[in-house]
């Protein structure tokens, strides 16, 4: 997956975050049948009879229930969603946080199942296997030379905690065939992707997402940066952030948050609202904060930058957020498969509403709203960001904020339109870097650590020209050679170090964290 910072990946990513949803952290399992006294029910379950019956042509009525039940929800507001039973597992996953299975991060190369990088505490790192292994059978299915997508994969590799799977595995770094017996067991799905000291005093944590897991790393994360003692500023990223669970958002939230400061609140079709309060728990409550949003930033990740900004803790710094403001509940409709139904809506303390229009015609034009925005100019100027003066609303220090779409940033930072490669230059620079690294990773892995890696490594630009040299019919502009260049580099720290490699490497030129150096230093 190609990692730059293009709107097309990051709206994708928030689409799929988005649908994940934000529910209640009690899940009520709600069942639904069409066996019962109500007379709407009865006349559906009628229709499916006579469809089955009498209908000219053999049906799939299951297939047909899925997309009746799928045009329904498509009828009320836009997360409002029905997930197929042979989904609802990989996204509840997700939600959770963890899954079965061995624990690799993996690409298909040249059709065979190629390990990037065993996960940190999974099983195969404890079975030995390593950056590099090709696995090749797993219980004797064959997996090479199939022609097997990406989404194939997990199924064999994934099953029940404790199951044994039987690997072959063939090791390129010294020639190798062998056989590896790996016990499934319970593989953590990171929501930190990041944490790490900026400079002596300012530390940072990039957050994907609110999962069940992503508090404690969020906590164990936190903890680390405080040990040099001489943090006293945090920036939390949460661009791109699709969101999660309510209660996840304001357990993180109530780390920055003074006891009994007012959260979040939420109100339903009866007009019942819930209150959530800050305790006295908070271990950064006297720390500087930076708060980086964007465009993708949706549902829980506004909750946490609204509740930060309508207390005037910290500074939002980036772009309109998405503006998701609604909350959805998990029901179970009894045959595997669910529906996320919106049960609520949510505001910021100062009562702001943060939820973009929406019509009940299908939503056809809701996920299209990125495109209006470049329209529009907002992601390059600030003053082209709509406002509307009827839902201004005031923080406690007199700070003017607006409701109705979306958290608007304290400071502004335009979308950086000089780091795009087009799509041709993602596919060479990826398999390049792959190849690259994998004919010489031993020396690699010897001779560098992440910081050296950074600072030093291709200095003469010996591996770009290599890389440059191959592409033979296309030669870039030198503009293009300076970003394809930084993206080269990330590509291999990410094949060596894992997304931490990358992420720091296209952190190096990020216009939103050298505002925040900006700004610190003016302090």
């Amino acid at each position: 997956m190609n990692k730059n910072n293009l709107p097309i990946y990051f709206a994708i990513a928030v689409v799929l975050g988005i649908f994940i949803g934000v529910f209640f952290s009690k899940k009520t399992n709600h069942k639904l049948s069409f066996i019962g006294s109500s007379s709407k029910e009865v006349k559906i379950k009628k229709l499916i009879d006579f469809i089955q019956r009498d209908y000219v042509d053999t049906v799939d009525t299951d297939k047909l229930l899925d997309g009746a039940i799928t045009q329904m929800l498509g009828k009320l507001d836009p997360h409002s969603v029905y997930i197929p039973k042979e989904k609802l597992q990989q996204v509840t996953e997700n939600m959770q946080g963890n899954f079965v299975g061995i624990g690799v991060q993996f690409r298909m190369i040249k059709d065979s199942i190629t390990v990037i990088q065993p996960i940190k505490g999974g099983p195969s790192i404890k079975a030995g296997i390593k950056a590099g292994d090709r696995i090749l059978i797993a219980n004797k299915d064959t997996l090479s030379g199939k022609k097997l997508k990406s989404d194939e994969v997990p199924k064999y590799l994934k099953g029940k905690p404790n199951t044994t799977v039987n690997l072959q595995i063939y090791r390129k770094s010294n020639d190798s065939l062998f056989n590896v017996n790996v016990t499934r067991g319970k593989v953590n799905i990171k929501s930190v992707d990041l944490a790490y000291m900026l400079n002596d005093s300012i530390g940072y944590i990039k957050l994907d997402r609110f999962a069940r897991n992503t508090y404690t790393e969020f906590k164990t994360a936190l903890h680390r940066l405080q040990k040099n003692g001489k943090m006293t500023d945090l920036v939390l990223d949460l661009r791109g952030n699709g969101g999660g669970f309510i209660d996840i958002a304001n357990s993180i939230i109530d780390e920055f948050l003074e006891d009994d400061k007012l959260i979040v609140f939420t109100k339903n079709n009866k007009g019942k609202i819930e209150k959530s309060f800050a305790t006295a728990k908070g271990d950064f409550e006297k720390g500087g904060l930076y708060i980086l949003i964007d465009e993708n930033t949706a549902s829980a990740s506004e909750i946490v930058a609204g509740a930060l900004q309508d207390n005037d803790k910290g500074t939002i710094i980036g772009r309109r957020s998405f503006g998701k403001g609604l909350v959805q509940e998990e029901m179970d409709l009894g045959d595997g498969s669910a529906v996320r139904l919106t049960i609520a809506r949510y505001y910021t303390p100062t009562g702001r509403s943060i939820q973009k229009p929406y019509d009940h015609k299908g939503n056809k034009s809701y996920y299209k709203e990125y495109q209006k925005r470049i329209y529009n100019g907002e992601l390059l100027y600030k003053d082209s960001i709509p406002k509307v003066d009827s839902l201004q609303y005031k923080t406690p220090k007199g700070k003017i904020v607006y409701g109705g779409g979306g958290i608007i940033p304290d400071v502004f930072v335009a979308i950086d339109t000089t780091s795009y490669l087009n799509n041709f230059y993602f596919g060479t620079i990826n398999t390049f870097s792959f190849k690259y690294v994998d004919t010489h990773r031993k020396e690699l892995t010897k001779k560098w650590n992440l910081d050296d890696f950074i600072n030093s490594f291709d200095t003469d630009d010996k591996v770009l020209k290599t890389y440059l040299n191959e592409l033979k019919s296309t030669k870039p502009s030198a503009k293009t050679k300076k970003i394809i260049k930084q993206y080269l580099k990330a590509s291999i720290a990410n094949d060596l170090f894992g997304d931490v490699g990358f992420y720091r490497i296209m952190q190096t030129k990020d216009k939103m964290l050298q505002k925040v150096l900006e700004l610190e230093s003016s302090n």
